[in-house]
């Protein structure tokens, strides 16, 4: 079967190699009878073995208009998707465990198409319909089941219109990529490599966490705070769960620094990845190092996203070289 498997692809690669822009001709469609269709057939053949048994000449006629009716479907099923043009769109990142959506177009080249059915089997398809000369934007969802690049791989593109008898077929390789970040989990910073809780004015430069130098007052519990700061008295008076905010000294940036964490290399991502998420939240500077890496110190929308790019990436080969092994293998 695996044997089977490659030559398929590579036979598909060859008819129909990755576009951002594709065309479905006749040679890029394929069309076979569904299960109601080959109940259809198998009822004319028994329709004609019964009017050839019994010389029945009205049964001859029902039989061959029936079968003429299934000849005519054919070429309407064809036609349905023949001259459909799909465009990729992009889609934008999304963390591990969420739909990733991919955007598309669907374009007539002069007739209408009804009934058009994309996806990533085993996932439902989504039915889409376009008008004569018309263009329908399609977002097509896929679970980001892990962090990196999320190349789907070939879209089916299928239509059972007119009468649901044959299905028409495509698979289709819009060269789309997404990026997956990692899944943030809350969780507590440990204080990076080199430095002390009770750092000088070098070492403090490196404290991860938040700081804790100016005392701010009280504010609600949020899931990744210290436990060493929550205000047991407040809460023993019923004031619900608070922790004493502190502020850094002007000039300490904080550092989430990979290897001073503890856990799997997964797990240490996903902790790093919600950090970045709330520090840029909070639009206090912070630095990212990893192994191979340092991002900042810096604050904003570019920095958090070359953050959580480098979070998605590690340890990964870049998407053109990903690409390279892909047609190398089929």
């Amino acid at each position: 079967m695996t044997v089977l498997k490659a030559r398929w692809q590579r036979w598909l690669q060859r008819r129909i190699p990755p576009a951002a822009s594709v065309l479905l001709t006749q040679r890029r469609i394929f069309i076979i009878p569904t299960r109601i269709g080959a109940a259809y057939g198998l009822a004319l053949a028994l329709m004609l073995m019964a009017g050839i048994n019994y010389q029945n000449s009205p049964a001859y006629g029902l039989t061959f208009l029936l079968a003429a009716v299934f000849i005519v479907a054919i070429l309407h099923t064809y036609r349905n998707l023949a001259g459909l043009t799909l465009h990729a769109a992009g889609g934008s990142p999304v963390f591990m465990g969420e739909q990733a959506t991919f955007r598309m177009r669907l374009a007539s080249n002069g007739r209408a198409h009804q009934s058009i059915s994309l996806g990533w089997p085993p996932q439902e398809l989504q039915r889409y319909d376009v008008t004569a000369n018309g263009l329908t934007e399609c977002e097509v969802r896929l679970p980001a089941v892990r962090r990196g690049w999320l190349r789907p791989g070939r879209l089916r593109v299928e239509s059972r219109f007119p009468l649901g008898i044959l299905v028409t077929w495509s698979l289709v390789d819009l060269d789309q990529a997404l990026l997956v970040y990692p899944k943030p989990i809350p969780g507590e910073l440990p204080v990076a490599a080199g430095a002390r809780d009770d750092d000088d004015e070098d070492q403090g430069m490196r404290v991860l966490g938040l700081g804790a130098d100016d005392y701010q007052g009280l504010k609600t519990y949020q899931p990744g705070d210290s436990k060493r700061r929550l205000h047991w008295k407040a809460y023993s008076r019923g004031h619900g769960l608070l922790v004493k905010d502190f502020a850094a000294l002007a000039g300490r940036d904080l550092w989430l620094d990979f290897g001073a964490m503890q856990g799997d290399v997964e797990m240490r991502l996903s902790l790093l990845c919600y950090w970045v998420l709330t520090l840029s939240e909070r639009q206090q500077p912070f630095a990212l190092q990893l192994p191979d890496q340092v991002h900042g110190p810096d604050t904003g929308d570019n920095h958090r996203e070359a953050c959580l790019r480098a979070l998605a990436l590690f340890g990964q080969a870049p998407i053109d070289t990903l690409r390279q092994r892909r047609g190398a293998v089929v």
